[in-house]
């Protein structure tokens, strides 16, 4: 059976984890987006390997496997995942999938940002009009991505209209509802959550700016073998069949080829 658990970054710290046979630390996209059950599932009916899945940031899911608390991590920060690897503790590294990251909102569109001819004047709409925009602020492969784009966008956001969740994808989304306010989001999570709580995917065009490509890790020192199984699987016809085909294709297999290098 497949054991997941969220955690925050005290609990983290202070939990003892269970002997299991494989310890996954990955990003809460792909676990809210319900595609890594999927997979799991498969690749414990043909191996037999159990798996306890950690779902948290990116940030922290690096974190976790940097001290030897996960064998593997799935995560979606090419830079981060550059240092990591930089750093000397992982094994190997692969590309799986990609999507988009999406601005999602209030049908009403205050900063009206689907008339924005790109990502970064989408970013300037809403700072100028002051409209409500929740961030994950947890250093996740999103909350990254989001600080990455108002930079380029030459801004610094702050104040009231600025708000941070501190939590993760499915969490944020509920609160850009409730607070009628904007946030960037994977197309996977808002279509599994955003989508049914009434928040709009406002923009949406194709953007380089935009791409957001998962990535596998396996971490020196901890169960090699295992992790290196799971990474086996996932790159597999399978593995690689089951992500393009999750719910029409929200996730795009990439077979190991980076298409954001990781350097």
């Amino acid at each position: 059976m497949m054991l997941i658990r969220r955690f925050g970054p005290v609990l983290l710290a202070l939990f003892a984890f269970p002997a299991l046979a494989l310890r996954l630390a990955t990003t809460t996209s792909v676990y809210d987006s319900g595609l890594l059950d999927e997979l799991l599932s498969a690749f414990q009916k043909e191996t037999g390997i159990q798996a306890e899945v950690l779902a948290v940031g990116t940030g922290q899911a690096l974190a976790i496997a940097k001290r030897g608390d996960a064998d593997a991590a799935l995560v979606h920060a090419p830079a981060l995942e550059a240092q990591a690897i930089r750093e000397g503790w992982i094994l190997a590294h692969t590309c799986l999938a990609y999507n988009a990251f999406i601005l999602v909102g209030p049908p009403k569109d205050p900063a009206r940002i689907r008339e924005a001819g790109n990502v970064l004047e989408a970013m300037r709409r809403i700072a100028a009009n002051q409209s409500p925009f929740v961030s994950r602020g947890d250093r996740s492969g999103t909350h990254l991505k989001e600080l990455e784009l108002w930079q380029k966008a030459g801004l610094s956001p702050s104040g009231r209209w600025y708000l941070e969740s501190g939590a993760g994808m499915g969490q944020t989304l509920r609160l850009a509802w409730e607070k009628e306010a904007y946030t960037l989001s994977d197309t996977a999570t808002y279509l599994t959550v955003g989508k049914k709580l009434g928040l709009e995917a406002l923009y949406t065009k194709e953007d380089p700016e935009l791409l957001n490509q998962y990535s596998f890790l396996i971490v020196k020192g901890v169960k090699e073998e295992e992790a290196r199984k799971l990474m086996d699987f996932l790159l597999s016809e399978e593995g690689q069949k089951r992500i393009g085909a999750y719910r029409g294709g929200i996730f795009k297999p990439l077979g190991g080829r980076c298409l954001i290098p990781v350097k």
